[in-house]
């Protein structure tokens, strides 16, 4: 089992400061498997992308497919694709965005355009808002997209469904034959809103949740790592991750 981090872990500001690929030789410093990219994070994707390829094992691009009006957004899933191939990375993350009823026709699209570019494979990530990021939502779509011939697979995010009230472990149980890459997120709820913690902070039943997972798939460090000694907090966070797996 890989255990990846996602850049966003080391925070906007630090990430910013320093750069993607500073993050990502920190990373393996500290005894990542590989990193996640982030395109929300990227300063200038130009000089940034071409300088990390072939260290990323995802990109995550901060589009969602569908518009929100149900329109397949053909022109984010080929900026997605393109970064995911300057990367040489294996995976393009996004989330459904505004996938509807209406949106099923478009599926044999996606399907096309994904056939177009096999050496990426898309998994969609349950996000935090109400069209992409409840279970109701996330199982309509894998159901339409099942019948459209296509076999997309998901990201699992064990924190992301809190913002929609959502129960991490049902969702968990019920899309596990899905899930082909799970992001790692503890959660505490602040009296205003929820916030990302490490696992071992986390409130919510987390070892149930890596349990109904599965367990031969790619594990990310999707919560903060701050600290005077970054590559120590994260290698004992890596660790940490590896050793929870084992045990659930």
């Amino acid at each position: 089992m890989k255990v990846l981090i996602s850049l966003s872990s080391f925070g906007a500001a630090e990430t910013g400061r320093h750069g993607q690929l500073w993050c990502t030789d920190l990373a393996q410093q500290a005894g990542a498997d590989g990193v996640e990219v982030r395109g929300e994070l990227l300063r200038d994707a130009a000089t940034e992308l071409p300088a990390l390829a072939g260290r990323a094992a995802v990109y995550s691009s901060p589009e969602g497919l569908w518009t929100p009006r149900g329109e397949l957004d053909e022109a984010a899933l080929a900026r997605g694709v393109q970064a995911a191939q300057v990367l040489r990375a294996p995976r393009l993350k996004m989330s459904i965005g505004g996938f509807s009823p209406s949106s099923h026709a478009s599926l044999h699209r996606l399907k096309a355009l994904l056939q177009a570019a096999p050496q990426v494979e898309l998994v969609i990530e349950n996000d935090q808002t109400a069209t992409a990021g409840t279970l109701a939502a996330i199982q309509a779509f894998f159901a339409a997209q099942a019948q459209a011939g296509l076999d997309l697979g998901m990201t699992f995010d064990m924190g992301n469904w809190h913002w929609q009230g959502e129960c991490p472990l049902q969702a968990a149980q019920a899309l596990a034959p899905y899930v082909r890459y799970v992001h790692c997120k503890g959660v505490q709820r602040l009296p205003a809103k929820w916030v990302a913690v490490p696992l071992a902070d986390s409130v919510a039943p987390w070892r149930a949740v890596l349990r109904a997972l599965p367990a031969d798939v790619p594990h990310a460090i999707e919560y903060p790592l701050v600290g005077d000694d970054l590559v120590t907090v994260t290698r004992e966070q890596v660790a940490f991750i590896r050793a929870a797996r084992e045990a659930a």
